[in-house]
């Protein structure tokens, strides 16, 4: 008689990664228009982009009543411990209560027990999983300890791990998870793996690169079969990252390395119609994907900065419309670029509802200044690019815009 595979309980709320092809975690690609798209073509869950404890810590829960979304806000910093009244409060975290019901996943950037369980607390009750970053390479990450950082302080990361376990996945009754690279050494990835399974995670995903990789660099699979067998032993669920271009890919990848599942990143981020399978059609045109990402943006009431960059990943830089995208002031100017003239009034609403127009000029003024005062001083000018004005917002003022919200 063959004893059953051991397998970590799944809780009440939370959900089984297992058979899944899922979102990756992407900053500005993992935003909730870019996730309620990829659900809508077939994505099984959804993962948020990274969202660091310190900016979640302080934030008031509200119900957007133009959205219908539960937005996470707070007042910014910028090193003044007295709010005023003409500060705008910047939303940190936007999900959506019922689309995502069930199938969306929060990801925390931390390096401390205490403010990861105090953080993940505030959203426990509105996702299905907490997944903790210990994979990301970038510097403002890693210099604070978190993310690809925590594979070399794996004490750290157990102690996190267990912590969430106990104090927010007991008690939200979601699954705990995490999201790492490989090591240098198949001996190494093998102890941290062992190490992190025996936590109480539900799940664990492998981005098949090291820390030191780029996404240019092929990713290394001759680990992830012993990875998955570490997990499957200790009853935890494995998902695979790094390369996974399509659904198709992804189960083929499934079959072969028997891990539990895969993660789409670049290509869902280039065109999430990836999801769906070939009997469903495959890949659709960039036309039909930005105009269904459009009408989601404009549902949500989504930052402007974000949709425009977005909108560069999704449209091929030779389509004839892409340079007058690229230097558009607002949602009513796409529309008419683009032809869309069912949602021009939900345009003309949602530029006058989120001051899309005034923060532009306000962004264009000063960049003018910069570049006056560079002059001035015989610097050089500054650039002004159009995609990528507000796109290095703050690290804890990632997100969409903030509008009017009831607090609960």
């Amino acid at each position: 008689m063959t004893t059953a595979p051991k397998r970590i309980p799944i809780p009440k709320n939370g959900v089984d990664y297992r058979g899944k092809v899922v979102l990756a975690p992407m900053v500005r690609s993992g935003e909730l228009p870019s996730r309620l798209l990829a659900l809508k073509y077939g994505a099984d869950l959804v993962w948020g982009p990274e969202t660091v404890d310190k900016s979640m810590i302080g934030t008031t829960k509200r119900v957007n009543p133009f959205t219908s979304t539960i937005d996470f806000t707070r007042l910014p910093s910028n090193g003044s411990r007295i709010p005023t009244l003409e500060q705008k409060e910047s939303l940190i975290y936007r999900l959506h209560p019922t689309r995502e019901h069930g199938r969306l996943i929060f990801q925390i950037g931390t390096s401390s027990p205490v403010l990861a369980v105090e953080a993940a607390k505030l959203v426990g009750a509105d996702v299905a999983g907490i997944d903790v970053n210990a994979g990301c390479p970038k510097p403002f990450s890693t210099s604070g300890g978190m993310g690809a950082a925590l594979l070399r302080t794996p004490d750290l990361l157990a102690s996190i791990l267990t912590a969430l376990v106990k104090e927010v996945g007991e008690v939200y009754e979601i699954g705990i998870s995490v999201k790492i690279r490989l090591l240098e050494t198949a001996e190494e990835t093998e102890a941290l793996v062992k190490r992190l399974c025996r936590t109480g995670i539900t799940g664990l995903t492998v981005h098949c690169r090291m820390t030191a990789m780029r996404p240019r660099e092929r990713a290394i699979r001759e680990q992830l079969r012993m990875i998955a067998e570490i997990c499957r032993a200790e009853g935890v669920a494995c998902l695979m990252n790094g390369d996974v271009s399509s659904r198709e890919e992804a189960l083929k990848l499934v079959e072969e390395f028997g891990v539990d599942g895969a993660m789409i990143a670049t290509a869902a981020e280039a065109n999430p119609s990836c999801f769906r399978t070939k009997e469903e059609g495959g890949l659709l045109p960039w036309r039909e994907v930005v105009e269904e990402y459009m009408q989601i943006a404009l549902e949500v009431d989504n930052r402007w900065g974000n949709t425009k960059f977005l909108l560069s990943q999704l449209m091929p830089g030779k389509a004839e419309v892409y340079r007058q995208v690229a230097s558009s002031k607002g949602y009513m100017q796409i529309c008419e670029i683009l032809e869309i003239e069912g949602l021009y009034d939900q345009a003309r609403d949602v530029d006058e509802r989120l001051l899309i127009g005034q923060e532009q000029q306000k962004a264009v003024k000063k960049a003018k200044t910069k570049n006056k005062s560079a002059q001035a001083a015989g610097g050089k000018m500054v650039g002004i690019r159009s995609f990528d004005i507000d796109r290095k917002s703050p690290l804890a003022e990632r997100g969409v815009g903030a509008g009017p919200a009831v607090a609960v």
